[in-house]
């Protein structure tokens, strides 16, 4: 039996523009269309939220746990669960919970977990973020460095069809990564980003050429860009098909420099979290440190909310309402070659969109 919904608020985002007096149509979790409010008649069931919006939702592409439950020490379907809630609450209805640098057995056991996850039939988990081992330990921040290694050919075949279906981002550095492995990684259909990386402009321009066409959490555990040197900072700023992710919450990267970073890659840059959760068990202890997470005395990761992210982009680092909007949705869908079913509210398009207030704080999720 159809399910149909409408609902209605004084404005609308639609991922490219913005319409006034418009609802949106829903019929068992699709877009069914967006109409102006004049053609709705008395008599119509209708949601309505004054002094509201609708947006699309958001898609956090690396979060590594919640309501302290990290998911590497945690891999069961439960802290997927209390994950998928705590993205929920902050706005955004997928997210790819994430694994930094560890022992293989754990990303086996993460992979598991997903599985029983679906299985169970969970939903608002698009895949896995594996973060490492195969990583610089130059540039390693919070990863423990006794994991980190050059992968062999074995190694990632193994992981690679263990994960299949499964595994969706994999961060590398492109310098410690043969050609041939980052093209076997690639050809699972798995995105490869450039991270916690110490390579040369030169190094990262090659591991671009190779098809790598993301990079994680600019600015942070990578090469910086120096006026002789520009790193794979200088790298992703200077390749117009490479996008990067970001994380604003004020000390992972200052809002100035995000203002530059977007001035120079405009839709190539999409927000994160990057948020993990008070854990003391495991290789990775996160203690809170007012409204950020460290381990060890070392900034190991935020407290964000995607919901916070978009406020943090408009009121501090300077960045359009719109323009937020889509760097919190609308371009991680397309990292993920998503963008013709998310990131949207269109006709067609799968129904995951937020209501927010002016102040930009969620009211409502439609999932």
């Amino acid at each position: 039996m159809a399910v149909k919904k409408i609902f209605k608020t004084d404005k609308l985002f639609t991922g490219d523009s913005w319409l006034p007096d418009h609802a949106v149509v829903i019929n068992n979790g699709i877009i069914e269309d967006v109409i102006p409010t004049s053609s709705l008649t008395e008599d119509t069931s209708v949601e309505y939220f004054p002094g509201c919006f609708i947006a699309p939702a958001f898609i956090d592409l690396q979060i590594y746990g919640a309501h302290k439950k990290l998911f590497a020490v945690y891999p069961e379907a439960d802290s997927l669960h209390k994950l998928k809630e705590y993205c929920y609450n902050g706005g955004a209805a997928y997210c790819l919970p994430t694994v930094a640098t560890n022992k293989m057995d754990v990303f086996y056991k993460c992979i598991d977990a997903m599985k029983d996850y679906w299985s169970q039939g969970g939903e608002g988990i698009l895949g896995l973020h594996i973060e490492g081992p195969w990583i610089n330990p130059v540039k390693r921040g919070a990863h423990i460095e006794s994991f980190i290694h050059s992968p062999t050919m074995v190694e990632v075949e193994l992981l690679l069809e263990y994960g299949r279906n499964t595994i969706k981002i994999i961060t590398l550095a492109p310098e410690v990564c043969s050609k041939e492995v980052i093209d076997l990684i690639l050809s699972r259909s798995i995105i490869v980003s450039a991270g916690h990386s110490n390579a040369t402009y030169k190094q990262a321009m090659q591991g671009f050429d190779y098809g790598i066409r993301t990079a994680t959490h600019l600015y942070n555990a990578m090469s910086s860009l120096q006026h002789r040197e520009p790193g794979l900072v200088g790298a992703i700023f200077n390749n117009e098909k490479v996008m990067c992710s970001i994380i604003p919450d004020g000390h992972h990267v200052a809002y100035e420099a995000i203002r530059i970073a977007k001035k120079i890659m405009n839709k190539r840059l999409f927000a994160i979290t990057d948020a993990v959760t008070e854990t003391n068990e495991g290789y990775y202890q996160h203690y809170l440190s007012g409204d950020k997470y460290e381990a060890a005395g070392i900034l190991s990761g935020s407290a964000l909310t995607m919901n916070k992210a978009l406020q943090n982009l408009v009121n501090h680092a300077g960045i359009k309402i719109d323009e937020a909007l889509r760097m919190c949705g609308l371009y991680p869908a397309k990292v993920l070659k998503l963008e013709n079913e998310l990131g949207k509210i269109k006709k067609g398009y799968k129904a995951k969109m937020i209501i927010m207030n002016e102040k930009m704080e969620l009211i409502k999720m439609i999932s």
